[in-house]
């Protein structure tokens, strides 16, 4: 930080500067709480939705034994298409939605795969919408990371750097302008003694 000036106008300054830094500080460590609560919330939800899709998969082998003859190919059965993303504003911070996800189905033949090959493309489309989720959820936690970084970064700055540099350069200015101000007055103190002493010598010698 450069060196302040010890002058009352650079106190004037400092204290502005001061009562600045002390407005701002609330809000940003507020915006803190407030993003770091959404990370907790986006950490949940990573976790919510890897559970779901463990779930669909195991649900699908117990419900459809079938799955496990390897003579019927579910290749290609389902597959994914258009994923629309959106934009959420969190706290300022910009985080990717999931607006809409299209899953596309393999046409076949009735006659050519059995009747539960409809439940597992079911069951693979549910676990591929659910993927597709936790990829998003898992942007959104990398973007709030990175967002809380940034402001922590900003809040020890005006907290741990800014307010106590200023706090010292006001009372550094403060102690120079009173050792000034006691300076100035016991010069002049010593400078009217003298006006007085040089006064008082011409009656001396009369």
């Amino acid at each position: 930080m450069a060196q302040v000036q010890l002058s009352k106008s650079s106190l004037t300054r400092e204290k502005e500067n001061l009562a600045l830094y002390q407005r701002y500080l609330p809000a940003l460590d507020l915006k803190r709480q407030q993003l770091m609560g959404e990370r907790q919330r986006a950490r949940r939800e990573i976790e919510r939705l890897g559970l779901e899709v463990a779930r669909v998969i195991e649900a699908a082998g117990e419900a459809i034994p079938m799955m496990a003859d390897r003579r019927v190919s579910l290749d290609g059965l389902v597959r994914l298409g258009e994923v629309r993303l959106g934009t959420q504003n969190v706290a300022g911070v910009k985080l990717p939605t999931v607006e809409h996800v299209e899953l596309i189905r393999s046409a076949y033949g009735r006659l050519v795969r059995p009747h539960w090959v409809d439940h597992v493309a079911d069951r693979l489309a549910a676990a591929m919408r659910l993927r597709v989720e936790v990829e998003v959820a898992e942007k959104r936690l990398a973007g709030l990371e990175r967002a809380v970084a940034r402001i922590t970064q900003r809040v020890n700055l005006f907290d741990k750097v800014l307010i106590p540099q200023t706090r010292t350069n006001i009372r550094r200015i403060n102690v120079y302008l009173g050792d000034a101000e006691r300076a100035a007055v016991a010069g002049a103190k010593i400078a009217k003694r003298k006006r007085e002493a040089e006064a008082a010598r011409p009656e001396a010698g009369a």
